[in-house]
C-alpha cells in the first residue's frame, strides 16, 4: 500500500540513502545491497503490497544485519494511478482474494527470481528468506507453501493464506524445515486480523508452529516492534 511506503519511512531514517539503481537481469526487477561476497551469505528478498514498489520495504534492511544480501522486488502488473501488484483482487468473493490466473503467473515469475537471485549471489536455498507485506505477504505463503526447497523460512506480515492455495495444501515431510514468522496488526482494516489467526491454523494443520505476534491496535502496517521482532527471529533461524 502506498500509505505504508510513507509510513515506512518515518520509522527508518536510514532510509533517506541513495537508493541503489534498479536492477533488470532476473525475472523480475528489482533493487538490491550485498557485501563484497556474498557467497553462502544469507539472503532476504522482500516482497511489496498492492499498490506500492520495490523501495517500499527496503529500508527495513538498515535494521538487520550488514552481513546479508538484501533484494527487493518488484511485482509484475501495474496499478491504476501509479504502483504494482502482485495479483487483482477477486472481487467476487466476499474476502480479499486474488485471481487466481495472476496469483499463479506471479508465482511461476517469482519462483524464477529466487531461483535465478540464489544462483547470481551465490548462497543456498537453507540460507534465503521471504519477508512480505500484504499481497507480498500473500506470495510468500505462495512459495514457501508450495516450493519449501526453495527458501529457509518465510515472514508474510499483515497477509493471509489465499484460499485457492489452502484447498491444494496437505501433509507434507518437505513442509517441515520451513520456518514461519507471523505478523500483524490487530486494527489491520484492509487485510482482516483473521488472515493471521486463520494462517496459524492452516500451518499448525501441517505440522509448522509459526511464530506468531500481533500487535495491539496497529493498522495495515509495520511497526518498529514488528522489525525487532522480525531481526531476532531472522537472526534466530539463519543459526540455526
Amino acid at each position: 500500500m502506498m500509505k505504508f511506503f510513507a509510513a515506512l519511512l518515518c520509522v527508518f531514517t536510514g532510509f533517506a540513502h541513495a537508493e541503489p539503481a534498479l536492477l533488470t537481469d532476473l525475472a523480475l526487477p528489482y533493487l538490491a545491497a550485498a557485501p563484497a561476497d556474498t557467497h553462502d551469505k544469507p539472503l532476504i528478498i522482500f516482497l511489496h503490497g498492492y499498490g506500492s514498489d520495490e523501495r517500499d520495504l527496503f529500508g527495513i534492511k538498515d535494521e538487520l544485519s550488514p552481513d546479508y544480501t538484501y533484494l527487493s522486488v518488484r511485482a509484475p502488473l501495474e496499478v491504476d494511478g501509479g504502483g504494482y501488484k502482485w495479483f487483482s483482487q477477486d472481487t467476487d468473493q466476499a474476502e480479499y482474494e486474488g485471481v487466481t490466473s495472476d496469483v499463479d503467473k506471479s508465482t511461476d515469475l517469482l519462483r524464477t527470481f529466487i531461483e535465478q537471485a540464489t544462483e547470481k549471489y551465490g548462497t543456498q536455498p537453507d540460507k534465503v528468506v521471504l519477508v512480505g507485506f500484504s499481497q507480498g505477504a500473500m506470495m510468500s505463503y505462495q512459495i514457501g507453501l508450495q516450493h519449501p526447497e526453495m527458501v529457509r523460512g518465510i515472514a508474510p506480515l499483515s497477509g493471509k493464506i489465499l484460499a485457492a492455495l489452502n484447498a491444494r495444501l496437505k501433509p507434507d515431510a518437505a513442509l517441515k524445515p520451513l520456518k514461519v514468522f507471523i505478523g500483524h496488526g490487530s486494527a489491520d482494516n484492509r487485510v482482516s486480523f483473521s488472515g493471521a489467526t486463520e494462517a496459524r491454523t492452516v500451518l499448525e494443520n501441517l505440522l509448522i508452529n509459526p511464530e506468531f505476534h500481533s500487535y495491539a491496535g496497529a493498522g495495515h502496517t509495520i511497526t518498529s516492534a514488528e522489525v525487532a521482532d522480525l531481526k531476532r527471529w531472522i537472526e534466530g533461524v539463519l543459526k540455526g
